[in-house]
C-alpha cells in the first residue's frame, strides 16, 4: 500500500513543474508503471503543462499471491482527482475543460529484484467509473 500511495505522491509532486526525471517516480514505481508516468510528465513537459494539487486515493487489496508470502498484490481505488488538475504552465489557466472526478484504478504492485515493493502496472478508468 505504501508503494501504491508513494506512487501518487510522487507523481503529484513531479507534476508540479512536470519532471519526468524526478528519482522519487522510481522510488515507487518500475515497469509499464513508471514508463507510463515519466511519458505523461515528459509530453506535459514539452507542452508547457504543469499539475497542480493532490489526488485523493483509497486503495484497497483486492489479492496477494502467492497467499502465504505475497510477492504480488493487486489493488483497486477509486481515486479522485477532483483537487489535482492540469494547467498551462505561463497563464495557470485550465487545460481541460472537464474538472476532475473520480476514476476506477487497478494497480499491481510486486517486490521487485532489490527487494523493495514498487507499483509495475495500473490503468486509471474514464471519470465517473466509481
Amino acid at each position: 500500500m505504501e508503494a501504491y500511495v508513494g506512487m501518487w505522491g510522487a507523481m503529484a509532486e513531479a507534476g508540479e513543474t512536470s519532471d519526468w526525471r524526478s528519482p522519487e517516480l522510481a522510488r515507487y514505481a518500475s515497469g509499464d508503471a513508471l514508463t507510463t508516468i515519466s511519458g505523461s510528465l515528459y509530453a506535459d513537459a514539452r507542452n508547457g503543462v504543469i499539475t497542480l494539487g493532490r489526488p485523493v486515493n483509497d486503495p484497497q487489496v483486492v489479492s496477494a499471491e502467492p497467499p502465504e508470502e505475497p510477492t504480488t498484490v493487486l489493488i483497486e481505488d477509486c481515486g479522485d482527482s477532483s483537487d489535482w488538475l492540469r494547467y498551462f504552465e505561463d497563464t495557470r489557466e485550465p487545460v481541460d475543460d472537464e474538472p476532475g472526478g473520480r476514476r476506477a484504478i487497478r494497480a499491481e504492485v510486486g517486490v521487485q529484484s532489490d527487494g523493495v515493493w514498487r507499483v509495475t502496472r495500473f490503468a486509471v478508468q474514464e471519470l465517473g467509473s466509481c
